[in-house]
């Protein structure tokens, strides 16, 4: 099995939360949620788990922060063409999301677009044009 990513977020609303996540495009594991958490798939590899913040006080001792006062993290997610980055970030703002909390950047070869959830966690989402990143982008 190949290495995976999970992202584990607490959350304010988990339904509010799980509206925007499904309207992004990730779909949801039933096998890991439950009413104080569900986990969704952005592809077989990439998971995010939305906590309640009562869930997520399990895993840590550490206070939440408020990631709409402050930057916690960087996140970004790859979609497929230039209109997919559009279409996706519609479709969040839409879902309870705001659209361009950064602004875009456009760099011919590279496209991207933020979204912020209802919680204030910001999402990059990027398109590359596969032919300038198509050398060898295998670990060692």
């Amino acid at each position: 099995m190949g290495r995976m990513i999970f992202v584990n977020l607490p959350v304010r609303d988990l339904d509010a939360s799980a509206a925007f996540y499904e309207a992004i495009g990730a779909m949801r594991n039933p096998q890991f949620s439950d009413e104080s958490a569900k986990s969704y798939m952005f592809s077989e590899t990439i998971a995010v788990m939305l906590l309640t913040h009562a869930r997520y006080g399990e895993f840590t001792s550490r206070p939440i922060g408020d990631a709409r006062a402050e930057s916690q993290a960087l996140l970004a997610i790859s979609v497929d063409s230039r209109e997919a980055v559009d279409a996706t970030l519609n479709a969040g703002a839409d879902a309870g999301g705001t659209a361009d909390p950064n602004p875009p950047q456009d760099h011919g070869f590279m496209y991207s677009r933020s979204i912020e959830d209802p919680d204030g966690y910001v999402w990059e989402l990027v398109w590359m044009d596969p032919a300038a990143v198509a050398g060898d982008m295998s670990l060692q």
